[in-house]
């Protein structure tokens, strides 16, 4: 089996059928397959053979879907990339992923002209759209006239994804996914939320994040599902897609829910259509989430809490253990083994934290280019994914902290190192450091604790504005606290989270 076979199956078998909705225009399942082979052979015809890399920095859209599935066509390695980084950011993704081809949306073509600049790995970039940088190709320009099928034999054990994911370091790190991985994390989300063809889904969440793309875009097409596309999340154009596609799943970040409560109004929408929702990526406020409860009318809310690492896949909470462990972050489905241990890999008592860790057939092969963070990573066929956990006598695991100081602000990683390393090159700051503050909508905020250099007073604006030149904007420190010394312990390791208790603080805008 391999990934492509259920877009083509839908459309020789549900080929009249809706298949993507995106900006009021309806792709059948038909169309999707002719879209998406006629990029497929382009890349053949180009000379794209099976195991390149090819990067892809575009916003929601059906071109994002059907570029996508025709990397995998020519049997070649999609790399989605942030479309939020800046050209430096997306540059080290590009170059480190080897990608030879890079697809961008045209308001990006600017930024990717300059990420690939003097890297010659890269033979071609390849712009949607009508705008185009020097040395770049339009998508309506590169497409074949060939509809079928490319002649290529993709298997099950071919390389699929390389899903960009920071690490300790403040280095992005390549998680190496397969057709058999993501295709385990499709069957997962099938039987866990009881998927079948006639779903109505929207896709709200970036498709550069695994957790849109694999549990739900890679799902909904495998099973002939209609799939909504938007580019950007509006919480009032969501209800009305909602009650106007007649929506029976979706997954949402917490800030968007959070964003739906706000809609004024609300009520007045049709929401009944709506059967089961989705949410992860970041803490979920309980008062949020009772809130959306009584929203949607259901009961029908499924808490996803894993990592890129594991395909996405780690721990559910499932609709009726909300009633009785509301909190927690779940407990391991049936193809998927989860513990929480101690620095020796034994198991901690119930109550007791701990690292959680993962065994699953859709975790990753490993980090590309990267065996040293590999074997620490990946041990006797577990995944240690550096967070803090408990996990009581039935089996629910609670995450409490992350080990690598990981902030998650509307959904979007934030790695404190990174931060702290651009804070550093400052010319007025002696030391820094980068902590996550709660914050109403986005769940977290980046906030930074600095101290200034002997005789050097800190201009905010500025520092903010110096800040914007390395880093993509939310993970620019939205709060800044200025301190004569940072805490240490005895071997002079910042203690941060004696800085979280002092600025626990809420931040509005």
């Amino acid at each position: 089996m391999n990934l492509i076979q259920g877009l083509e199956r839908n459309a020789r078998n549900n080929a009249g059928k809706a298949a993507i909705v995106y900006q009021y225009k309806v792709y059948t399942y038909k169309q999707y397959n002719e879209e998406v082979n006629q990029i497929a052979n382009a890349l053949v015809a180009y000379g794209v053979k099976k195991g390149d890399k090819i990067a892809i920095m575009m916003k929601n859209s059906a071109e994002f879907a059907f570029v996508f599935y025709a990397t995998l066509k020519a049997g070649a390695i999609a790399v989605p990339v942030n479309f939020r980084l800046t050209s430096k950011e997306a540059g080290y993704i590009i170059s480190h992923s080897d990608s030879i081809l890079v697809f961008a949306d045209s308001d990006l073509s600017e930024t990717v002209h300059k990420a690939v600049g003097g890297n010659q790995q890269v033979k071609l970039q390849i712009v949607s759209g009508r705008a185009k940088s020097v040395n770049q190709k339009l998508l309506s320009e590169f497409v074949s006239r060939n509809k079928e099928n490319p002649n290529i034999e993709v298997f099950e054990s071919d390389d699929a994804e390389i899903m960009y994911t920071s690490g300790t370091t403040g280095k992005p790190k390549g998680v190496l996914l397969d057709h058999h991985r993501v295709l385990h994390v499709a069957l997962g989300t099938t039987i866990m939320f009881k998927m079948g063809s006639e779903d109505n889904l929207i896709h709200l969440a970036p498709l550069f994040h695994c957790a849109q793309l694999n549990l739900f875009l890679v799902t909904g097409t495998m099973l002939g599902c209609t799939n909504v596309i938007r580019q950007d999340f509006n919480p009032m154009q969501t209800l009305k897609d909602i009650e106007e596609y007649k929506i029976s799943l979706f997954f949402a970040v917490p800030t968007m829910y959070n964003f739906l409560l706000q809609v004024p109004n609300r009520n007045q929408y049709d929401l009944s259509s709506v059967l089961r929702c989705g949410y992860g990526a970041a803490p979920m406020p309980i008062s949020v989430l009772t809130q959306a409860m009584d929203m949607f009318g259901t009961d029908q809310f499924f808490n996803m809490c894993g990592q890129t690492e594991g395909g996405p896949g780690g721990v559910f909470l499932l609709p009726e253990y909300h009633k009785t462990n509301l909190g927690a972050s779940g407990r391991a489905d049936y193809r998927n083994d989860a513990k929480v241990v101690n620095d020796n890999g034994e198991d901690v008592q119930p109550g007791e934290v701990g690292e959680f860790i993962l065994k699953s057939e859709s975790v990753m092969k490993g980090y590309y280019k990267n065996p040293e963070e590999t074997s620490e990573a990946l041990r006797n066929g577990w995944l240690y994914t550096g967070d803090l956990a408990t996990k009581d006598g039935d089996g629910f695991i609670t995450l409490v902290d992350r080990k690598k100081d990981m902030i998650i602000s509307g959904g979007e990683n934030v790695y404190s190192t990174e931060v702290e390393h651009v804070l550093y090159k400052h010319p007025d700051i002696l030391e820094a450091a980068v902590i996550g503050i709660p914050h109403e909508m986005w769940g977290e905020t980046v906030a930074a604790v600095v101290v200034a250099k002997e005789g050097r007073s800190i201009n905010i604006d500025a520092l903010q504005q110096f800040c914007r030149e390395d880093l993509a904007g939310y993970k620019i420190p939205r709060a800044f606290y200025e301190i004569d010394q940072l805490p240490r312990n005895t071997s002079g390791k910042i203690l941060k989270y004696q800085l979280r208790e002092k600025y626990q603080e809420t931040i509005m805008k």
